[in-house]
């Protein structure tokens, strides 16, 4: 089956005006397998403007489907808060449609998957790595593809410690590996390592290298967490022979959170043709959906000159990284409804991360 995309504008997190009139152009509710989009909170662990898009998007499914309640609690919906700078609040929606296509030509496919509970305990360790790999070949296999290769963007959705979770396992006798202020960005790392093992990139790592040996990552991977779910929530984007569509997706590595010809590679490898060098006007309204993943160098250098970003006790240093790179995107690309996460340990080499792109294709 084809897959259909399309991105729309939140007026606040629980805006669904947009999938409504996509609804009306012959999209059904019943289709949407998975979303992924930024809200408008600080992206933190008290962000709840995640949970308000989670529930007022599986409010609509539920009320304009026909699928039951336990149906739609197993479509990944990947909320990532924070909108710093000029970054736009959006949703990118996945639909299936049953459109076939021409068996030499390689279009999007998506996968999905919910993964085994993710313990408190888990976090960090390699239990969280084997289950998070193990959701990976589910989706993979659920998108019909094969060859790791093929697969240009995984994003997942992965809990992280509280206070009452923490509290939780040690009632149970059981150890955490980090503090709950630490445990977004571990949650991340862990979940991409977990990605990395999935697709054959890395091996199984020791314990003593998660989120310490920076070496190990995964090209493809895009991790969030947050306190909406006690599983991971996956989404694998790869391109398949047959697929049928409009749309393919592509990736690649930015060297810094200041690499643009890194973005426009990855719009090159989706498969438009862009001049040596581009601007925003080549990409023709081409461009469906961007989505990067990114952080700051730890010796606190970029393009050979310092950075003051960590010695801000005012503004975390993720949000001056998330609106200095939503910045360079939107001038890149000319929208800045453009998904753009931080914490990117293991994603990536350091100080630089993945870029996925989707495009339309044909007329």
């Amino acid at each position: 089956m084809a897959v259909a995309v399309a991105k729309f504008e939140l007026a606040n997190p629980q805006d669904t005006s947009g999938i409504a009139t996509w609804l009306g152009t012959g999209i059904s509710a019943d289709q949407v397998v998975g979303l992924i989009g930024k809200t408008e909170g600080n992206g933190g662990v008290n962000d709840f403007s995640r949970l308000l898009a989670d529930q007022a998007y599986r409010r609509f499914l539920r009320k304009f489907g026909t699928r039951s309640r336990e149906h739609i609690a197993g479509i990944p919906m990947v909320w990532s808060g924070g909108c710093d700078g000029v970054i736009a609040p959006h949703v990118t929606v996945f639909a299936r449609t049953p459109m076939t296509g021409d068996p030499g030509e390689s279009r999007l496919a998506i996968g999905t998957a919910i993964s085994a509970e993710i313990l408190p305990e888990d976090i960090g360790r390699p239990a969280m790595i084997e289950k998070l790999a193990e959701g990976v070949n589910v989706a993979m296999r659920e998108a019909g593809i094969s060859d790791a290769r093929d697969v240009h963007y995984v994003q997942t959705k992965t809990p992280l410690l509280t206070v009452d979770s923490l509290a939780a396992a040690e009632r149970r006798g059981k150890t955490v590996a980090c503090k709950v202020q630490e445990s977004s960005g571990i949650s991340n790392g862990t979940s991409a390592l977990g990605v990395a093992v999935g697709l054959g990139e890395i091996a199984m790592p020791r314990a003593d290298q998660i989120c310490r040996d920076l070496n190990l990552y995964s090209s493809v991977a895009s991790c969030s967490s947050g306190v909406e779910f006690a599983r991971a929530q996956i989404v694998v984007l790869g391109n398949r022979k047959g697929a049928g569509g409009q749309f393919r997706v592509g990736h690649a590595l930015m060297d810094d959170m200041l690499d643009m010809d890194g973005v426009y590679a990855a719009i090159r490898n989706a498969g438009l043709e862009l001049p040596e060098r581009p601007r925003a006007e080549d990409l023709h309204g081409r461009l469906v959906a961007l989505f990067i993943k990114c952080e700051p160098n730890r010796n606190a250098r970029l393009r050979g000159r310092r950075q003051v970003m960590f010695n801000d006790s005012d503004v975390p240093y993720h949000r001056h990284a998330k609106a200095a790179v939503g910045g360079a995107v939107t001038a890149a690309i000319g929208d800045p409804a453009v998904f753009i996460s931080v914490d990117a340990m293991h994603s990536g080499p350091h100080g630089s991360g993945p870029a996925a792109a989707i495009v339309r294709l044909g007329e």
